[in-house]
């Protein structure tokens, strides 16, 4: 199988969140790849229907998308690595938690990036000079424009405000204590190697907040060991790791599944009834913070749905031990709490070769549509 899918091309930008997330499971999987800057632009979309990062096109000339359908492809092709654990009840919670880090954790990841001025300034300059040099405008107009465009699209689209701020921030602060936790018990969320939730949380933790200036401050001065975790993780090889995961749900990671009881499913839920409505934007109170005009995302609603399905497919006596930490650690009631029509991702189970789905959401009237603009920059200015 490595003869026939690899070399392989993983387009992506440097700084990118799901571009570093798969660039760590092809690193430690060790399959031969090479990273090329931003997108083929026409190229993938005649591949495979989609404008977005990464695509991953293999050796044979198959591509792919959407870094959680192809992280379980990658696991059917070699499942000695198990990426995703063999025991059905850890695989449940392992995606629950992969979808919590890639879903929730994006929203504080973008504020940081775009929201302080010391982040959004350097990233910029990365980012036009990686995918945007040949464009004939000045470099300074182009910075301040994609500065304008991502705040627009990826901090103020998502609801962030100077009302949500300090929530916003807490989703961070949080997730470090909750890591920095585990940390202490273990080199990886699951045992002695990584395994899918490390790989959920690396896309946020190391290509975001270990990186950007103003959270990688925070991580360094408040969780050495979560900053320590993502470089084991970047520099992690399955030749060489340790083979033990645990058998079992640790208790360890209450504090997260607390967290996407109280945050991330209400979250889900409430843009799974935006979509059911038609709604194009919505607003919405999470623990107590006053989210408004939120995008309302048909991806996310297919999150939901998939959280849902791999619950079904456990057996009854795995439904049952599943059940009771979800019910223990308050995700039961959110998970079901909703019914919504089907988001209409991916209905022949086709990802991740399906063109027919975006990673970063598709909302309804083309609300997810990017626009060049200046918007108002009413945010803080440092940390």
């Amino acid at each position: 199988m490595p003869n026939e899918i690899t070399p392989l091309n993983l387009y992506g930008a440097e700084f990118s969140y799901f571009t570093g997330k798969l660039e760590g499971v092809l690193r430690y999987a060790e399959l031969a790849y090479q990273r090329l800057p931003g997108s083929p632009v026409g190229k993938e979309t005649n591949n495979i229907g989609v404008r977005q990062v990464p695509s991953l096109e293999l050796a044979d000339g198959r591509w792919l998308t959407d870094t959680t359908p192809i992280i379980a492809w990658l696991d059917q092709q070699f499942p000695d690595l198990e990426l995703i654990p063999k025991n059905p009840v850890l695989a449940f919670f392992s995606r629950l938690l992969e979808d919590y880090a890639d879903e929730w954790l994006w929203r504080p990841a973008m504020h940081f990036r775009w929201s302080y001025e010391e982040s959004a300034k350097h990233l910029s300059r990365v980012l036009i000079e990686e995918n945007a040099r040949d464009v004939p405008a000045p470099a300074i107009l182009k910075r301040y424009m994609l500065r304008n465009r991502q705040r627009a699209v990826y901090v103020q689209g998502d609801g962030v405000s100077p009302d949500t701020f300090e929530h916003v921030e807490k989703i961070y602060h949080d997730s470090l204590a909750q890591l920095s936790a585990i940390f202490a018990e273990r080199p990886y969320l699951l045992g002695d190697r990584p395994s899918l939730a490390d790989f959920g949380f690396f896309g946020p933790m190391f290509r975001h907040f270990a990186l950007d200036p103003a959270s990688a401050r925070i991580m360094r001065e408040t969780a050495p060991a979560v900053n320590e975790w993502s470089a084991r993780l970047w520099n992690a090889r399955a030749s060489s790791c340790g083979r033990e995961l645990l058998d079992h749900v640790p208790d360890d990671w209450g504090p997260i599944l607390k967290s996407i009881g109280s945050a991330y499913l209400p979250y889900l839920n409430e843009n799974a009834q935006a979509w059911a409505a038609e709604q194009s934007h919505y607003d919405c109170v999470i623990e107590g913070a006053p989210y408004r005009n939120i995008r309302t995302s048909r991806y996310r609603v297919w999150c939901l749905e998939e959280l849902r399905r791999h619950y079904l497919e456990l057996s009854d006596e795995q439904q049952q031990k599943a059940r009771d930490i979800l019910e223990t650690n308050g995700c039961w009631a959110p998970l079901w709490s909703v019914e919504t029509r089907s988001s209409g991702v991916d209905p022949d189970r086709e990802a991740p070769f399906s063109g027919g789905h975006s990673m970063t959401g598709v909302s309804r009237n083309n609300a997810d549509k990017f626009y060049w603009m200046p918007v108002p920059k009413v945010r803080p200015k440092s940390v």
